[in-house]
């Protein structure tokens, strides 16, 4: 019973060590973003004609957007935080 289980315990070994990645997480927004893109826009899209133009459009927009969402975080936490505290 023991060596049926070693195999199921080696397939799950990437969940139990994640990858180290930190340091450098922001970095993975833009593989995520894209491939997100890609794939609601082959699903969206009536026609294939502007289709790269249509993801790299929404690729930007959804990096925009989150840069947008972490400045406003930081202001509100660093800014007005410290003023309504009157700080």
């Amino acid at each position: 019973m023991i060596p049926d289980l070693v195999p199921s315990l080696l397939a799950w070994r990437p969940f139990i060590d994640p990858l180290d990645a930190h340091g450098t997480w922001y970095l993975l927004l833009l593989p995520l973003v894209f491939f997100i893109s890609m794939v609601w826009k082959a699903v969206r899209l009536p026609s294939l004609e502007s289709y790269w133009r249509q993801v790299l459009l929404m690729t930007a927009q959804g990096i925009v957007g989150m840069v947008a969402l972490a400045l406003t975080s930081y202001l509100l936490v660093q800014v007005y935080v410290r003023i309504a505290s009157g700080g």
